[in-house]
């Protein structure tokens, strides 16, 4: 029983040091990730009510368009967006009916 309780506190003492070590890294890690979901909620909202290609959608949000494609590919990729008819070289793209009807509901 007492080695059981040293362990709990050795396992918390050397968890608590790894997260005073690595506190610069989370800080980041959660600045991007809030910057990612700001950026994919414009995409999202933008699309809310009609398909569009990637530079209508970059100039629409303000972002640069290769920033734009990259998170289209990736919503495309996880099935939240999908691509339509071909305009141009581009593909137009829209929310996937179940992502539209979340932002419908306000989810």
């Amino acid at each position: 029983m007492i080695d059981n309780d040293t362990d709990k506190k050795d396992k918390k003492a050397a968890m608590k040091a790894l997260r005073a070590e690595r506190k610069d890294l989370i800080a980041k890690a959660s600045s991007t990730m809030k910057i990612q979901k700001k950026d994919i909620k414009a995409i999202k909202g933008f699309l809310k009510d009609k398909a569009a290609i990637v530079p209508d959608i970059a100039k629409g949000i303000d972002m640069p368009e290769d920033q734009t494609l990259w998170y289209i590919a990736t919503m495309k990729k996880y099935g939240q967006i999908v691509e339509g008819q071909k305009e141009g070289a581009f593909f137009n793209y829209a929310l996937n009916e179940m992502e539209h009807n979340k932002k419908k509901a306000g989810v």
